[in-house]
């Protein structure tokens, strides 16, 4: 038989696992809810940076996570374009910029590249892809999701309820009678067109998907690991309270299922610095795309972010012969 000691020792240990597992759920609940939330400021926002965080800031951090605001849009187009309101199948009103014709009697244009930026941003941050676009004799649209620039809306499911968005915006561009309809997008945007893809069925001519995550719980996983905090249990608590308040099961969005349903020419695109995204996901996503004609290049100066940007020669030169190829 246990003395008491050993019986009270255990015990304590027991009360301290206990509220040590109330505290991380508190915690993983606090995050889950700020990182999928958008909140209005009339103040411009710096955008939190681990590195350059002082204490307070750092442990306020840790411990309820940091506050997302909604960026909202500081550039216009550098080509004619029509502001018009997308509505989505669950009632929500989307901003977006529809380029126009630059002639009225020109000799027409190669397509409708439809556009989706990544979480956190708006379509003004998309602008220069959209200007290559445009001197590739296409027409763009680009659209603002849910919660973010100019849409309505203050929760983001990390493209789960986005793929409505990107539905909105095919059927849009379906029903002005284009017959080439061309998905971009980046991060957030390529995995919201991947599931709306696969949830609807949409038949765009061709994909080019830039860094999409592999699986949500993957996606947080890269959080974690720019946080600075383990990946584990922190990303599956934070996936778990995220389905919990937003309504969806964040263990089942996995782009990389998604991509089974990909049939059409494909040019995936990701960078080798990238510590959100990891290779291995990029790897499974292309393995499981069923198309044919499907392409992987891989940016090796590049990080999570704008590949064109970065290396605007290599992005131009692959993406024109992509779009170009029979």
């Amino acid at each position: 038989m246990l003395s008491n000691k050993p019986r009270k020792w255990l015990k304590r240990l027991a009360y301290s696992l206990v509220v040590l597992f109330v505290l991380l759920n508190i915690m993983a609940a606090f995050h889950a809810y700020n990182f999928t939330r958008f909140y209005d400021s009339d103040k411009p926002i710096e955008k939190f940076q681990v590195d350059k965080a002082g204490f307070f800031d750092k442990t306020k951090a840790l411990l309820v996570g940091v506050k997302s605001y909604r960026k909202k849009t500081t550039s216009t187009p550098p080509f004619a374009v029509n502001t018009v309101i997308l509505q989505t199948s669950d009632g929500v009103a989307l901003e977006a910029w529809e380029s126009i014709d630059r002639t009225p009697d020109s000799m027409g244009h190669a397509g409708t590249i439809i556009m989706f930026h990544g979480h956190a941003a708006n379509k003004s941050d998309i602008l220069e892809e959209a200007q290559s676009f445009q001197n590739m004799n296409y027409r763009v649209l680009l659209v603002d999701f849910r919660a973010h620039g100019n849409s309505e809306g203050s929760v983001c499911t990390i493209g789960a309820e986005e793929a409505k968005d990107v539905k909105a915006a095919y059927d849009h561009v379906k029903a002005s009678g284009e017959e080439n309809i061309i998905f971009w997008g980046i991060s957030m945007g390529a995995a919201a067109q991947m599931k709306a893809v696969h949830d609807f069925e949409l038949k765009p001519s061709r994909m080019i998907l830039e860094m999409p995550f592999g699986s949500l719980l993957g996606a947080v996983k890269g959080r974690c690991r720019i946080m600075g905090v383990p990946a584990q249990p922190v990303s599956s608590l934070l996936t778990f309270w995220g389905s919990v308040e937003r309504g969806f099961n964040g263990f089942d969005h996995n782009p990389e299922d998604y991509a089974k349903k990909i049939n059409c020419p494909v040019l995936l695109q990701w960078g080798t610095r990238d510590v959100r995204v990891t290779e291995g996901e990029t790897d499974r996503i292309f393995q499981n795309m069923v198309s044919k004609d499907k392409y992987l290049v891989k940016y090796t100066g590049s990080g999570h972010q704008s590949l064109l940007v970065n290396e605007r020669s290599k992005w131009t030169s692959t993406v024109a012969a992509f779009l170009q190829e029979k």
